[in-house]
């Protein structure tokens, strides 16, 4: 009899251990987010580009961006290797002191109220979720609103962690990379 009660103990903690491993992700399989802060002061020691996933709580398109876009592999790869990934909720409390201005949310706690941080990087043109880009220095780039699907969120990264940038146009990158069309 005790024979077959340690072996069922034996089979439970094998099993319960394997269902541990099998549920183990590493660290290297999300998007290392961080706050705009932490990204602002990063450049100052180690300057790199910063990209920033501007969102709502309640933003549909958001949550499906979150669920597909950011969990490609190869998205969260790219990203924790070429940027400085951050999160910012257009409608958070929060106070942000950056580039000698303070930016607040003024109606904090009221429907719609947004940062004057996010109000500020989308140039007013509030649409959820927009990514923006910034260079090394913290200087704006560009602004890219709405869902993105992975592949074509792939290439915007390349386009901006590569500097594509600085010598075409986006649509004209698209077309080097398909040799002309712009599928």
């Amino acid at each position: 009899m005790n024979k077959l009660k340690y072996f069922w103990i034996v089979l439970l903690v094998a099993g319960i251990g394997s269902v541990s491993l099998s549920s183990y992700k590493p660290a290297g399989d999300e998007i290392h987010w961080m706050s705009f802060d932490q990204a602002v002061a990063l450049c100052k020691t180690h300057p790199k580009k910063i990209f920033i996933d501007i969102y709502t709580q309640w933003c549909g398109w958001c949550k499906r961006m979150d669920a597909s876009t950011y969990k490609d592999p190869a998205v969260v790869d790219y990203l924790n290797k070429n940027f400085y990934s951050v999160r910012l909720d257009a409608e958070t409390k929060d106070t942000f002191h950056f580039k000698d201005h303070i930016f607040v949310n003024p109606h904090a706690g009221e429907r719609g109220a947004v940062n004057e941080l996010a109000y500020s990087l989308l140039d007013g043109k509030m649409m959820y979720p927009t990514t923006v880009y910034l260079d090394g220095d913290v200087n704006r780039l560009n602004v890219v609103p709405g869902y993105i699907e992975t592949e074509e969120f792939k290439t915007l990264l390349k386009f901006f962690a590569e500097e594509k940038y600085k010598t075409m146009s986006y649509d004209d990158y698209k077309k080097s990379l398909t040799g002309g069309s712009t599928k």
